[in-house]
C-alpha cells in the first residue's frame, strides 16, 4: 500500500494516515508510555526550535536553527499516534473539549 494523503484532508485523515505510517513502518502501536516519552522529545525539540527562531534566540556554534514547521508535524504525529493506540477520535474529543471550555470564565492575569 502507498501512502497517500488527501489534499486537504481532516483531522480523522491525518489520524488515520499516522496509524498506516506507524503500520507500514513498523513503527511502535502498542506502548503507550513509550509514545508519550517520544512526544515530550518532540516538544523538547519544538520548543527549541521556537527560542532559535525567536529575536532573543541564542545558538551555539555547530548548532543550526530548528525547523518550526518540521518539528510541529513531528508533534502533530505523536498526538495522532496516541489518540490512535487509546482509541480515541481526535476531532470528537477536540469539539467535546471546546463545549467545556465554552462554559469557562477565563481570567487574564
Amino acid at each position: 500500500m502507498t501512502l497517500e494523503l488527501k489534499q486537504s484532508p481532516t483531522l480523522k485523515d491525518i489520524q488515520d494516515y499516522v496509524l498506516q505510517m506507524k503500520k507500514e513502518r513498523g513503527f511502535n502501536l502498542t506502548d503507550k508510555f513509550y509514545e508519550c516519552c517520544l512526544l515530550a522529545e518532540e516538544c523538547g525539540e519544538l520548543i527549541s526550535a521556537v527560542r532559535k527562531n525567536s529575536k532573543n534566540g541564542s545558538i551555539g556554534s555547530g548548532s543550526h536553527v530548528g525547523n518550526v514547521s518540521e518539528e510541529l508535524a513531528d508533534v502533530l504525529i505523536y498526538i495522532c499516534s496516541l489518540a490512535n493506540m487509546h482509541g480515541i477520535d481526535l476531532e470528537q474529543a477536540f469539539r467535546d473539549k471546546e463545549e467545556i471550555n465554552k462554559q469557562r470564565t477565563w481570567k487574564r492575569l
